[in-house]
């Protein structure tokens, strides 16, 4: 959403507030930082062990008190989160039109990925303005015969426009590369690098551990070397440091700064995630994704041939990983990024203009 925000300020006939939930406080606070962002508004609603009920609960409590003090004409909420559907909700009691960024993306199971697919459908049925990231995601929405004077207008994707920009500073900015990858696990000599990342709700328990048995089976290879920045739930947390500590050539780290975890995209040979985002960041780095998923909501990866489903199940994924670095010349994918040009926020901002 930060590339959206920055757009919608540089727009003097806008006034753009930022209300913040205050989840992960941490990664927020690396990302405001990163892109010079300060939220208007912090809702605070980080609560050690709570549900998701408990947290709709708080967001939508909070998103309405916002409202009923402020004037408000639009909301505009990004993606699948809880966040973004309980905000939404509160803007729909309200009678406020609701904007929607990354609108239309379907795997067609409510339960994958959970609960991020029914979080999405509901946005999409209050929304009025839908942008939707590629065609595909605007065909799901015109299938689904929405209400009435609904606008759908195909942006591309802003995670598109937010990696462009972090690329472009890392390589326009030597200090600041250098900097970068000080603060990383250092690449080791001959070494093929896997990034992974890990934090979707339906892999927790024995998923989890399937992941994490398989890292343990690819690091076996001395050629090979993991990089996996650890997400801070503590289903995430716990597996993995039971499987994957102490092992030499796996770095397990905290959670990363943007610009840290674009810089290691840039420089790794393979990316392991559940990430929606990083499948539409990677075909603009030229690194192949294997989804540890069943089903995604981003088809188009899989059709260019820049992601590959492989799930939870460890010997497919250490197949599956081992063809890519053995094999490079196997791994072939079209050049252009389905997901965008990067300038998916400006076309969002002046369509708000047009209103």
């Amino acid at each position: 959403m930060a590339p959206v925000v920055l757009a919608l300020r540089e727009e003097p006939a806008l006034e753009t507030i930022l209300v913040a939930t205050g989840q992960h406080r941490q990664m927020l606070q690396q990302a405001f930082d990163i892109f010079g962002i300060v939220p208007d508004h912090d809702l605070s609603v980080m609560r050690a062990g709570q549900t998701l009920s408990g947290l709709t609960n708080s967001v939508i409590a909070g998103v309405d008190a916002f409202l009923e003090a402020a004037n408000v004409s639009r909301i505009i909420v990004h993606g699948d989160t809880t966040t973004a559907m309980a905000a939404s909700i509160a803007a729909f009691h309200r009678g406020i039109a609701i904007g929607h960024v990354e609108a239309g993306l379907r795997t067609g199971n409510l339960a994958k990925p959970f609960p991020e697919e029914f979080n999405r459908r509901c946005v999409d049925l209050v929304a009025d303005l839908l942008w939707a990231p590629t065609q595909s995601a605007h065909d799901n929405l015109m299938a689904e015969n929405l209400p009435e004077g609904r606008r759908i207008l195909v942006t591309g994707n802003t995670v598109v426009d937010a990696l462009l920009w972090a690329s472009a500073r890392l390589d326009a900015e030597p200090e600041l590369r250098a900097a970068v990858a000080r603060a990383l696990p250092a690449p080791g000599r001959e070494r093929r690098r896997i990034l992974v990342t890990g934090h979707r709700r339906e892999s927790f328990g024995r998923g989890f551990e399937n992941i994490c048995q398989a890292l343990r089976r690819l690091a076996s290879r001395s050629d090979v070397e993991i990089v996996y920045p650890v997400h801070l739930n503590p289903n995430v947390v716990g597996p993995v440091q039971a499987i994957l500590s102490g092992i030499p050539n796996v770095h397990l780290i905290e959670p990363l700064d943007y610009l840290a975890f674009v810089y290691l995209m840039k420089s790794c040979d393979v990316i392991l995630t559940d990430s929606g985002g990083v499948q539409e960041e990677a075909p603009s780095l030229g690194k192949p994704v294997l989804v540890m998923r069943d089903v995604t909501e981003r088809p188009e990866a899989v059709a260019a041939g820049t992601a590959q489903l492989v799930g939870t199940d460890p010997e497919r994924i250490v197949i599956s990983v081992l063809r890519l670095l053995d094999a490079p010349g196997s791994w072939q994918f079209s050049a252009a990024n389905p997901y965008g040009d990067g300038k998916a926020s400006e076309r969002i901002a002046k369509s708000l203009l047009s209103q």
